[in-house]
């Protein structure tokens, strides 16, 4: 079926700017290593964070929908002016948003969402109109379905927060309504999203059986519960927060349990392939970070001492934004990127190509983006909470490294794929 292969440009567009606004975040912080200070709850340290988790993080998710709808979940996402218009307004209101948290304009940044709500709006519209038809198991649509509620919801509450900001009406802490509008779109709209499609992905990226059953369904059921009472919790600015963790981590636990069941259950590996996947080894290493981040958020949530909660919640911010989300969605890319880049010159050939999408993966390029963000998000999780610049700009200047060869890879898997060089 023609609306079932990713041939448009629609996620090469996302993914151009989800490079860069994560490399323009890496390198401020390059150029400034003083920019987060002693907090992170200032401005311009919140405009490097939307960089980070808007551009990059939906950004990403976003393009990659394009493809992976058609590809692993069978949804048409055929592409028509109105997709354009879509990410002409999400790319808009992102940079007014980033624009109006670095002037400290409150008021202006809230505005801008606008455009990206009604962006990502619409992009769950299309999805929720194809996924009562999906092939994928229902609990797998379930996250899908899930992940696209909360981040309207995130994008709602950020918006609201705006508002407040210059008004004060809601009578609510502003850092208790940060804590919460940053746990609902990290948690509810990107982790939720990776686990939902992780549950197709990371089969076809080992290759391995497709996992099945109605227990899928367990860690979108766990993280969404978990997820309302942390936040009504951070709002309430209680110390019962824990209990909402416990059950985020309970769902993180049956996903990595049904992970590990499908790793047992491999396919024939792909001869074309290199013979080390360095990219299933970063979306490996993205799971590590996964874990040092449940582990420090329920540290948080049960009480750490004062001295020590401010570095933590850097480490923990790190481990969770950085280490886990930004680099699994980097592994990913790695493997998705090249049958993206084989249908798209099928289309523009009317052929298919003469090399085979699983040609495609580079191990130089591949090798080189996995060790420098190895290097740079351990050097930045120490770096920030110590206040040590040099760790700092250095850390930045490795992932900002790897950022840009990660748009390379891309650039050179699909010019391989037109048959642009060997």
């Amino acid at each position: 079926m023609k609306e079932l292969a990713p041939t448009s440009a629609v996620p090469l567009a996302y993914y151009g700017f989800a490079h860069a606004g994560i490399a323009a975040a890496f390198l401020a912080l390059a150029i400034d290593p003083t920019l987060p200070g002693a907090s992170f709850y200032q401005p311009r340290v919140v405009a490097l964070a939307h960089l980070l988790t808007l551009a990059w993080l939906s950004g990403s998710i976003l393009g990659s929908f394009y493809v992976v709808g058609p590809l692993a979940l069978r949804v048409p996402m055929a592409v028509g002016g109105r997709d354009w218009i879509a990410f002409a307004g999400f790319t808009a209101g992102s940079v007014g948003m980033v624009a109006h948290f670095w002037v400290n304009r409150y008021d202006g940044m809230a505005w801008s969402a606008v455009l990206v709500f009604a962006a990502i709006a619409f992009v769950g519209w299309r999805a929720a109109r194809g996924l009562p038809q999906a092939t994928a198991p229902w609990p797998v649509t379930l996250h899908v379905g899930l992940a696209f509620i909360n981040i309207l919801t995130a994008a709602l509450f950020g918006m609201v927060i705006g508002f407040d900001r210059t008004r004060g009406s809601l009578g609510v802490s502003p850092l208790a309504l940060m804590f919460a509008h940053a746990h609902v779109a990290a948690i509810g709209w990107a982790m939720m999203m990776v686990i939902g499609l992780s549950y197709r992905l990371i089969p076809m990226i080992l290759p391995a059986a497709m996992p099945t059953g109605a227990s899928l369904a367990l860690s979108a059921v766990l993280i969404e519960a978990g997820l309302a009472l942390l936040v009504v919790e951070l709002l309430r600015e209680s110390q019962e927060v824990w209990i909402g963790a416990m059950l985020i981590l309970a769902g993180l636990t049956s996903f990595v349990v049904h992970i590990r069941r499908t790793v047992a259950h491999r396919l024939p590996r792909p001869p074309a392939l290199p013979s080390r996947d360095w990219s299933t080894w970063q979306v490996h290493a993205a799971l590590v970070w996964l874990l040092a981040a449940a582990a420090l958020g329920l540290a948080l949530g049960i009480g750490v001492s004062d001295e020590r909660r401010l570095a933590t919640m850097w480490v923990y911010g790190v481990a969770g934004v950085v280490g886990f989300l930004a680099q699994i969605v980097t592994g990913m890319q790695g493997r998705l990127v090249p049958l993206y880049a084989w249908y798209r010159a099928r289309g523009s050939r009317g052929a298919p190509p003469e090399i085979a999408a699983n040609s495609l993966p580079s191990a130089t390029f591949a090798r080189a983006i996995f060790l420098l963000w190895a290097a740079g998000v351990p050097l930045l999780a120490w770096g920030l909470p110590a206040r040590n610049e040099i760790a700092i700009r250095v850390s930045a200047l490795l992932l900002l490294t790897g950022v840009t060869t990660g748009g390379a890879y891309i650039v050179h898997m699909l010019r391989t794929a037109r048959g642009g060089q060997s």
